[in-house]
């Protein structure tokens, strides 16, 4: 059997915490940048916990390893 491999760009974005939770970075953070405040700018670079409806796909098929 060959070895399952890590989809690389899942591996970028996505992000096991200590709690074992799968989190993933905010939606719409590069576009239209200048016209949004601070505020929002910081609430965007913080990652969140991915839906529970995604966890198991994203576990098995893009990330087997755990990242």
């Amino acid at each position: 059997m060959p070895k399952i491999k890590t989809h690389k760009a899942a591996q970028k974005r996505f992000k096991v915490n200590g709690a074992g939770k799968l989190m993933q970075p905010v939606g719409p953070k590069g576009h239209l940048r200048r016209r949004k405040s601070a505020r929002v700018k910081n609430q965007l670079d913080r990652m969140i916990v991915t839906d529970k409806s995604n966890v198991k796909r994203i576990m098995r098929k893009l990330i087997p390893n755990g990242v």
